[in-house]
């Protein structure tokens, strides 16, 4: 799966989200769209998933596959940080 059907959970609002997956699926013609987060944003990953498959897709699309890990690195205090992140990956039914 290419990165042009991946979409990166941050701080606009949770309808550009939606949209962005339902863009993806619909106009583009993509088979599959990888939604990624990091951090405090995993919940907000899984809720766009789940918004964009039931309520906007009509049930035309299912979870394939979900990624979870952490990754460790120095903050800018000079301390090891850990971040959680997630990658869901949708594809047409």
């Amino acid at each position: 799966m290419s990165d042009d059907n991946s979409i990166f959970i941050g701080n606009k609002p949770f309808m550009n989200y939606v949209t962005g997956v339902v863009i993806q699926f619909t106009t583009k013609g993509a088979g599959e769209v990888c939604i990624k987060a990091r951090g405090k944003f995993i919940s907000r990953a899984v809720d766009v998933a789940e918004v964009s498959s039931k309520r906007f897709l009509d049930n035309n699309v299912v979870v394939k596959d979900v990624k979870i890990d952490s990754e460790q690195f120095e903050n800018k205090e000079g301390r090891q940080v850990r971040v959680s992140n997630i990658e869901i990956t949708l594809a047409r039914k």
